[in-house]
């Protein structure tokens, strides 16, 4: 276990009688499904990582409840030109070691991140910067390639790691000096306590943060994967609140009179991508010899796969009620959702007539990939969609696995397919249609996700045209074009958005909203009233 002495909560919790605050200082404890992976901000962009780390590490800009784009570390920014962006940073910031955080801290994070890499790799947030010019301390000018409308939106992932403490690190070892707390230095509400990994995570309250005082003198994110589990220690009081309640359990918490319930949608999709290359590995005749070709590049496979899923019982049944039938990749409140395209019905006999035109009358063998534990339901969405693409005559293997193992797996082109779940957690379309939807091109920086071998030039055209359009409304056209071409595709096959519930103990914690990205903050939780 990794474990800092940063300060002695005895004097925190006297330092905190002095001041005003709704409650006494407390310790909270937070029941989550995961993360950090690493303690280096820049390691993953998985958002229970990203998550945990917002505690000890600031942005450069915020994102709302909803997704709206909020002043961070910058607390203003304009364009000069059509390939400039300015930030203006707030003064009087400081790290966690008590030094200045300046502009050069901002640029040496922008290289961090475009040097970096790994399963989900950070650098989709800094893909547009080609060049980062420091003006004065707290003045920075963003260079990108060509306009770039939505670089706020990315920055709201652009975490502030200090300059100075990771001089010098290489990538093959800035994961041991962050783990080792040398180089775990943020601007945040907090800093590190102590860190398990896949056990939990502590932060000790920074009374020198630079934004509101949070009320929580100490938190713990204690990884409880197994949903039961979570439900359980909740019940029992062992944790003062947990996320991501499994939908079954929660008409049942919401009678419980200790207990308190807040839902929301979410801007996450369930999708199931296809692959694209040939060979793919997890593909096989029934008999288990190898086939000719990989059937998934068949158009008219990946429809009959589309139309064998039956949405509306994926979101009532497996999903429990806490689901909603999607037509695409991005959900509505989100800028590029196109309106016009409808959410397909399931038909059995055409899915078997399609096969058998593409030449698989008896249908083939395959291995469904999917996360077992990173959103709610997805395991029963996993184990359903195995069960209807029987009926088509598709023998399938299911395989689920957790999101540490299985997204790996994926990066190193081991899988043939995988069900998991994506939020545009920015607020726009183009964040991913950029990173799944364009063809990988490392030089343009786009199509970083996009694993499956998937490109269509039309698609790229318009993804590039949407990248530099200043005009919103011209933007938002090709946005939605893009949606409905991608979604044509059928190569990543849109399922449902994911809803999502938090439950705590009524009488220690009161959450104020439930977040569209499903992120929770110990800001947001307040103690309860007594």
């Amino acid at each position: 276990m990794i474990r800092l002495a940063c300060f002695r909560i005895a004097l925190l919790a006297g330092a905190a009688a002095l001041l005003p605050a709704p409650a006494p200082a407390q310790t909270l404890t937070m029941g989550v499904i995961a993360g950090p992976e690493s303690l280096d901000p820049h390691f993953t962009a998985t958002g229970t990582h990203a998550e945990a780390l917002k505690h000890v590490f600031d942005t450069l800009t915020h994102s709302g409840d909803r997704l709206q784009i909020e002043p961070g570390l910058a607390e203003s920014w304009r364009v000069i030109d059509s390939n400039t962006w300015e930030f203006r940073l707030r003064r009087g910031v400081r790290f966690h070691d008590g030094s200045d955080m300046t502009a050069e801290d901002v640029a040496a994070s922008i290289r961090r991140m475009q040097q970096l890499s790994g399963p989900n790799p950070t650098r989709i947030y800094v893909r547009r910067v080609q060049e980062v010019r420091i003006v004065d301390p707290h003045t920075i000018r963003i260079v990108t390639d060509g306009p770039a409308p939505t670089l706020p939106n990315d920055f709201i992932r652009l975490f502030i790691t200090s300059a100075r403490a990771t001089a010098g690190l290489t990538p093959e070892n800035s994961n041991e000096a962050f783990n080792a707390g040398r180089a775990m230095i943020g601007t945040g509400p907090y800093r590190l306590g102590s860190w398990t990994p896949r056990e939990q995570f502590t932060v000790e309250r920074n009374d020198g943060y630079w934004g509101a005082r949070p009320a929580w003198a100490r938190v713990t994110r204690r990884e409880i994967a197994n949903p039961a589990a979570r439900v359980a220690q909740l019940r029992t009081g062992q944790v003062d609140m947990i996320v991501r309640v499994p939908a079954a359990d929660v008409p049942t918490l919401e009678r419980d009179r200790t207990i308190s319930v807040v839902k929301a949608e979410t801007v996450y999709v369930f999708n199931l991508a296809l692959d694209q290359r040939e060979p793919t590995p997890q593909v096989t005749a029934r008999d288990g010899s190898r086939l000719a070709a990989n059937p998934y590049r068949d158009p008219r496979v990946r429809e009959a796969i589309d139309l064998a899923i039956d949405r509306r019982a994926l979101a009532e049944i497996a999903m429990e009620g806490m689901g909603t039938p999607v037509s695409q990749m991005v959900t509505p409140g989100i800028f590029g959702f196109n309106p016009a395209l409808q959410i397909p019905r399931p038909d059995i006999a055409r899915a078997r007539a399609l096969l058998a035109e593409a030449g698989y009358p008896n249908g083939f063998r395959m291995v469904l990939n999917f996360t077992n534990n990173r959103l709610p339901g997805d395991a029963n969405v996993g184990t359903s969609i195995a069960q209807m693409l029987a009926r088509i005559g598709i023998e399938v293997q299911a395989a689920g696995q957790p999101a540490a193992v299985i997204f790996p797996a994926r990066a190193r082109g081991e899988l043939s397919n995988i069900m998991a779940g994506w939020g545009t957690l920015t607020g726009e379309a183009n964040y991913y249609y950029a990173a799944n939807a364009h063809t990988n091109n490392p030089q343009l920086r786009l199509g970083a996700f996009n694993w499956t071998g998937f490109s269509n030039p039309e698609i790229d055209r318009l993804i590039q045209a949407a990248n530099v359009e200043l005009d919103d409304a011209k933007r938002e056209e090709l946005l939605r074009q893009v949606g409905a071409l991608f979604t044509a595709e059928r190569v990543v096959i849109p399922i449902a958005a994911v809803g999502s519930a938090w439950a705590m103990r009524r009488d220690r914690v009161s959450l104020r909203v439930g977040r569209s990205d499903e992120e929770t903050y110990a800001w947001d939780l307040t103690p309860a009233a007594r």
